[in-house]
């Protein structure tokens, strides 16, 4: 099964977080933000990976989640 444009999204958004740090975390402004980003947001916070529904933190699956994405674009990414 392929990655929706859904998934996709919020792939790219895990990619924005820091990876670094917990005290570290983004904001979606809905008025500037693209449609999908705001939506992506929304689903993070849904599923538990994010403390708030604009972003906010990263909760324990979230961080977990981010690595992970980390890993497969990197892999991805190898020549």
């Amino acid at each position: 099964m392929p990655f929706s444009p859904d998934h996709l999204a919020e792939l790219n958004l895990l990619l924005q977080f820091p990876s670094t740090s917990t005290q570290e975390g983004i904001k979606v402004h809905a008025h500037s933000a693209a449609p999908e980003t705001v939506k992506a947001a929304e689903a993070l916070f849904a599923r538990g990976m994010t403390s708030q529904p604009d972003g906010g933190y990263l909760t324990p699956m979230g961080c977990e989640a981010v690595e992970l994405t980390q890993k497969l674009q990197a892999m991805l990414a190898a020549n």
